[in-house]
């Protein structure tokens, strides 16, 4: 955001528009996609067809997310891992610059971290593995640790603790 403001700033304040800033936000803007996922899927914020999905018992959608994580999660994190570490490597052995800006701006940096969030998906991964596995045994999902909740939750929770006390 701070590099967007700049580049508006310079552009309208100075008439002196910068060559890198565009592929800059670029790269932070890709940075910023690579690295949610894991977060993502640490928060359940992932978007689901769950239509049916929510309808089974929880030892049943244990069952079902562990099976699924194997056949569709992992081969797929993994190639990026795998594949995203060659393509960086490449990237970093060659120095490469962007080829579309007028800058020629470095960014075998940014492709390094391609294999980063692949690496983080898999450890995540492995700990919904192991959610799954808990709810299989036990029959009800382990709780997850907030770290981070949107603002439209928390002002529904308040609202819905102040319509409880209205009732009290």
């Amino acid at each position: 955001m701070g590099g967007t403001c700049y580049e508006v700033f310079m552009a309208k304040a100075f008439n002196a528009p910068t060559l890198w800033n565009f592929d800059f936000s670029l790269q932070m803007y890709g940075a910023i996609f690579m690295m949610a996922g894991a977060y993502t899927l640490s928060t359940e914020a992932h978007v689901r067809g769950d239509v049916i999905y929510r309808l089974f018992k929880p030892r049943t959608q244990g069952y079902i997310d562990l099976v699924l994580y194997f056949i569709f999660f992992f081969p797929g994190v993994i190639a990026l891992a795998f594949y995203g570490y060659e393509y960086a490597s490449l990237a970093w052995k060659i120095k490469e610059t962007s080829w579309n800006s007028p800058a020629q701006i470095q960014i075998y940096m940014a492709k390094s971290l391609i294999p980063a969030a692949g690496i983080l998906l898999i450890i995540q991964g492995l700990s919904e593995v192991f959610r799954s596995i808990i709810c299989i045994q036990t029959g009800h999902w382990p709780a997850r640790m907030v770290v981070a909740e949107e603002t439209e939750k928390i002002l529904m929770r308040t609202s819905q603790d102040e319509d409880q006390k209205d009732v009290i």
